[in-house]
């Protein structure tokens, strides 16, 4: 029996024009905007503050290989010979990732939810002027549950791009009112400096963190199923969704950039230390004025609530697939992951559970959010490792589509830099929650 992917002319129509292709855009907006998050804003305007322009190289490099690595977990989506999703090669490969991706999307998913939750709750009560964190998170938690239970994709789509708007808005309205260096930029782009130790870790160990952590996001397999609900299957849809996450990681760089000039601009070189969520809205707040401060937590909003939304739409489906892999071994799927009952109670789970975390004395939005973005590091050998055999292998993805030369080697090149990167994230993990405790 042959196991040739046969061509199915089902799904929305492909785009002819330019406007067509712009219109038909979103599952790489909702990816690259939940993995933007609050994370990004944190370390770009930690990392701009204690290097300047220095290493936006970074940057540039970890998320043209995020768009090199996306794009072949989305091919084997598109084009594998037996027409199964990315978490059932990876079932394929080894029958513990089912079990294993189930567990670790709830538990990340709280993880992830525990930093969302805090840093929602207090860009609101900065924005409003009143009210406790805890209030607002639990506030907008419910307005996240209403938006990922409603069945329609198109929603979620323009959800996402609303509050894409909004962070432009902020962030590049940031970076412009403090007067970003035209030159610094080009040199921080172009020319791959590594300056000296700025804090506890030099600036080599952060660039291979950087780089490695790219494969570590559980929201990297979380792109297949957005594609899955824009209705785009089989290969007649590689190309546009090459586009469409080419312009996400286009938006993510402009993005990022723009915070890390504000960092290279507000703090470098100014002996300021940079804490909390708070220290960085006060600084904008003295140099600024209030207009400044709102304008930040204005997009810290917007990116911790794409985040938030993103994770538990992606995380639930990961979770239930899993589920659904698990139970069934090698055969058919019974059951759709997308209604299953455990897709909602994970959701649940990832939106409620964490709202744990905004209550008084638990530690602050920028030490979880740091904590967080170690952690998940050390997945990333798992799964890139997998990820890079199933689709190098013509048993899995078939003679047509498996990896050339060139694409083994942005996987292997991925893998290895996890490797590094892994070693260093576990000590930082470690020395982090260790200094929580003795605060504690």
């Amino acid at each position: 029996m042959s196991h040739e992917l046969k061509e199915v002319d089902v799904g929305p129509p492909l785009p002819s024009t330019f406007r067509q292709y712009l219109r038909s855009m979103g599952p790489g907006i909702i990816v690259v905007l939940t993995g933007l998050g609050a994370g990004d804003i944190v370390e770009c305007g930690i990392s701009g503050g204690n290097y300047g322009y220095a290493l936006m190289w970074i940057i540039a490099v970890a998320l043209i290989m995020r768009y090199l690595f996306v794009s072949l977990i989305a091919k084997y989506q598109l084009c594998n010979q037996h027409g199964e999703g990315v978490l059932d090669g990876l079932a394929r490969l080894h029958p513990w990732y089912a079990p294993f991706l189930m567990v670790v999307a709830i538990v990340m998913g709280h993880i992830y939810g525990s930093y969302m939750s805090v840093g929602i709750g207090e860009s609101c009560v900065a924005i409003a002027g009143f009210g406790a964190t805890w209030q607002w998170a639990t506030l907008w938690c419910l307005v996240a549950l209403a938006i990922v239970f409603w069945p329609v994709y198109g929603y979620l789509e323009i959800v996402f791009k609303v509050m894409l708007a909004l962070l432009a808005v902020s962030l590049i309205g940031l970076a412009a009112w403090v007067g970003p260096s035209p030159s610094g930029i080009l040199e921080g782009v172009f020319e791959f400096k590594l300056p000296e130790q700025k804090g506890e870790f030099d600036s080599l160990l952060i660039a291979i963190g950087m780089l490695g952590a790219i494969g570590g996001s559980l929201m990297n397999l979380a792109y297949p199923y957005f594609l899955d609900q824009k209705g785009w299957k089989g290969p007649r849809y590689r190309r546009l969704q090459m586009y469409d996450f080419l312009l996400a990681v286009i938006v993510m760089i402009v993005l990022d950039l723009a915070i890390w000039t504000v960092g290279a601009e507000l703090i470098y070189g100014t002996g300021a230390h940079i804490e909390t969520l708070e220290d960085l809205s006060t600084l904008l707040s003295k140099v600024l004025g209030s207009g400044g401060r709102l304008l930040f937590h204005l997009g810290v909003f917007a990116a911790v609530f794409t985040s938030l939304v993103g994770h538990a739409v992606g995380l639930g489906m990961i979770a239930s697939h899993g589920y659904l892999r698990w139970q069934a071994g090698s055969g058919p799927l019974q059951g759709d992951y997308r209604t299953h009952p455990l897709y909602r109670a994970v959701v649940v789970w990832i939106l409620v559970s964490p709202l744990v975390w905004t209550l008084p004395g638990m530690p602050n939005f920028v030490q979880l959010t740091l904590i967080t973005n170690s952690l998940q590091v050390v997945l990333i050998p798992i799964l890139a490792g997998g990820l890079w055999m199933i689709t190098a292998r013509r048993r899995f993805i078939g003679e047509k589509y498996r990896n050339r030369w060139w694409e083994n080697g942005i996987m292997g090149l991925v893998f290895f830099l996890a490797l590094f990167a892994t070693v260093g994230s576990v000590k930082s993990v470690f020395e982090a929650v260790q200094s929580l405790l003795q605060r504690a």
